[in-house]
C-alpha cells in the first residue's frame, strides 16, 4: 500500500509525501519494536543483511566535464528531477 501511496502523491506532485511516508513507517516499527522487543536483534540483522557493502567512511570523488550546451547531472546519491 506504501509503494502505491508514494507513486501517486509524486504522480501527484506532492515531493513531501516521501518524508511524510518514511516517518509514518518508523512510527510503525517503532511500536512494532516496543510491542516485540524479542525481535529487535532479528531486525538488525536483516537491515544488516539488506545494507550495502559499502563501508560507513566510504567516500566518492565525481569528475564531469560539459561542453557547448550540455548539462551534467551528478549526486552522490539519489537525485530527482522535478517536471517543468
Amino acid at each position: 500500500m506504501t509503494r502505491r501511496d508514494l507513486l501517486a502523491a509524486q504522480a501527484g506532485g506532492a515531493p513531501e509525501s516521501r518524508s511524510e511516508l518514511g516517518a509514518e513507517w518508523q512510527g510503525r516499527m517503532r511500536r512494532l519494536l516496543a510491542a516485540h522487543p524479542e525481535e529487535t536483534e532479528a531486525l538488525r540483522m536483516l537491515l544488516n543483511e539488506l545494507a550495502p557493502c559499502t563501508p560507513a567512511d566510504a567516500s566518492v570523488t565525481q569528475h564531469a566535464t560539459a561542453s557547448g550546451h550540455a548539462r551534467v547531472y551528478q549526486a552522490g546519491r539519489d537525485q530527482n528531477f522535478g517536471h517543468r
